[in-house]
């Protein structure tokens, strides 16, 4: 077969596929429309417009709606559409350590349902990966349960990880054997199409949609440092998606521990102070396995020296990590995001007064993240919303 009759004899379908493309994003886009409404913003002829309208009816993707008017013009109404919202499902998934946090929307982006649950098995743990993965696929099963979506389907499940994902959705075996735990083949354990990523870039992409920026980061805290970054308004992955892993900074701040987040920092620079003899009644009273940084923060705003000494090392840390990016990728702004930057204010304070000191001008804009313990999920559903509207069949898939 001659190669060069494919492309002629495929056309008509790929001018079909454009078609159909077109009409959906502009579907998604708007409210109801007219084939006239349609027409103006995609370019197509009415004849054209009417059939792809009647074919993403027919699939199931459009909705017929009354016709507008006092029914006072002569003449046939024209035929309005809408999309149908709720014949899919988008989900979003925050599959951190030590808790599992999803929510489900419609295609409007309009939420459904959330779930929250903790992990209660260990990483190092035997089948620790597999239960990880059931675990997931149980919440999800109860999030669509709760949704009241009856019989749409999960069209394209975005997850969050707290590890490096490359293009084939999977983690480079790393940190000793910590990385593919937390992400254990998600995409072929779960219904649809689903898109694994890192939970930093899931935070940046949340924030990118809340504050805008083209040279954002966000520096999401917990157990470890991870930073999302966009550089150029464009969200960078690396190879095997090791852009934004923190693992330098043990070499750079000479800390064999230098990634360690604001909980480890926390929580080790407590326990440090008070073995080396420091007094704490308010510290020493918390076994140091039970020992958190809200603990640590609660402790310094009731004005507890070795608690703020804490935050001011905190600080200093965040100033060095923010100083470090602004130099080499030209950040103008950095995000502290995660579970526990509602209460970060103070150590940012210290932050921004040690950037002088241990970097050079010009300063990025330190901030704390709005969006709470949320922003990855809120993050993947963003991701997931941005997939659909850029490329609605590609998320349609067999189900368009």
């Amino acid at each position: 077969m001659s190669t060069l009759q494919d492309p002629g004899a495929s056309s008509p379908q790929l001018l079909r596929r454009a078609n159909r493309q077109a009409l959906l994003q502009y579907a998604l886009r708007t409210g109801t429309f007219s084939a006239a409404d349609a027409m103006t913003t995609t370019g197509l002829t009415r004849a054209t417009v009417l059939g792809v309208c009647a074919d993403l009816h027919g699939a199931g993707w459009l909705a017929e709606v009354e016709p507008d008017g006092d029914g006072t013009r002569r003449g046939r109404p024209a035929r309005r559409y809408e999309l149908r919202a709720d014949a899919g499902l988008l989900i979003g998934v925050d599959a951190g350590e030590h808790t599992l946090a999803a929510r489900a929307v419609d295609l409007r982006g309009r939420e459904l349902a959330s779930e929250v649950e903790t992990v209660e098995i260990g990483v190092d743990d035997p089948g620790a990966a597999d239960a990880r993965r059931e675990q997931v696929r149980g919440l999800l099963e109860r999030l669509r349960a709760r949704s009241g979506a009856g019989s749409a389907h999960p069209l394209l499940t975005v997850v969050g990880v707290p590890a490096p994902v490359g293009p084939d959705g999977l983690s480079p075996h790393g940190e000793a054997g910590y990385w593919p735990v937390m992400n254990p083949d998600l995409g072929g354990a779960l219904n649809g199409e689903v898109l694994t990523d890192n939970d930093a870039n899931l935070a940046v992409t949340a924030e990118h949609a809340l504050r805008g920026g083209e040279h954002l980061a966000t520096l999401l805290m917990g157990e470890r440092f991870g930073a999302g970054l966009i550089i150029d308004g464009r969200l960078l992955h690396g190879a095997l998606g090791g852009a934004g892993e923190m693992r330098f900074l043990d070499d750079v701040l000479v800390d064999s521990r230098g990634a360690d987040g604001v909980a480890a920092l926390a929580r080790r620079w407590t326990t440090t102070a008070l073995e080396a003899g420091a007094r704490s009644p308010a510290l020493e009273a918390i076994p140091a396995d039970r020992l958190t940084a809200v603990d640590v923060f609660d402790a310094a705003r009731a004005g507890d020296a070795v608690a703020q000494r804490v935050l001011e090392r905190i600080g200093e840390r965040i100033a060095r990590i923010a100083g470090i990016l602004a130099s080499l990728l030209g950040v103008e702004t950095v995000v502290v995001a995660g579970a526990i930057a509602g209460a970060i204010g103070p150590v940012l304070v210290h932050a921004r007064e040690a950037l002088p000191q241990v970097s050079s001008a010009p300063y990025p804009q330190l901030v704390a993240s709005e969006l709470g313990g949320d922003v990855v999920v809120r993050g993947a559903v963003e991701t997931a919303l941005r997939q659909l509207r850029e490329n609605p069949l590609e998320v349609l898939g067999s189900h368009g």
